[in-house]
């Protein structure tokens, strides 16, 4: 996994702002320096996406030191953000939910600074992950009811 250097910048009265030297016009801003961090990792991760898709070349990741030896780079602190494995094409999927929970995850990723698709995209690997090894909690409230249901009925 290759890491790039990133320049991390706050002024008074705004957000923390991200940008990549190796990667021009790729910045993000988060209002904690968590946030910045992590939507750090996710607008490089976005933009090597797309130039990827595009067929252009990555650069090689720039020294810390040749970096902060631009005057420009000067004011900035410099942040490590390791670039993940490409992902998979995206592929658009049709669902169907209830208004109420879009009005609600609509509001989570604007909350997140994200879009709808990458938020449930981040929210099912979340559950992916808690649901490894536990197969079970993807069972349906209605089918567990149904297996109770059953076996007061067999008792």
């Amino acid at each position: 996994m290759a890491t790039y250097i990133a320049l991390l910048r706050k002024e008074t009265g705004s957000d923390y702002g991200v940008s990549f030297p190796d990667f021009p016009g790729c910045v993000t801003a988060g209002r904690t320096l968590e946030e910045a961090r992590r939507l750090a990792a996710e607008a490089l991760a976005f933009h090597v996406e797309g130039m990827l898709e595009d067929g252009a070349k990555l650069p090689e990741p720039s020294e810390f030191d040749a970096i902060m030896a631009q005057p420009e780079n000067a004011d900035g602190v410099g942040l490590i953000v390791e670039l993940p494995e490409p992902t998979s094409k995206a592929v658009r999927v049709n669902i169907t939910l209830p208004k109420r929970v879009l009005a609600k995850i609509d509001a989570a990723a604007r909350a997140a600074r994200t879009s709808r698709s990458s938020f449930l995209a981040m929210a099912a690997e979340a559950q992916i992950r808690l649901a490894s090894g536990r197969p079970r909690i993807w069972r349906s409230a209605k089918k567990a009811s149904r297996r109770k249901a059953t076996r007061r009925a067999r008792a």
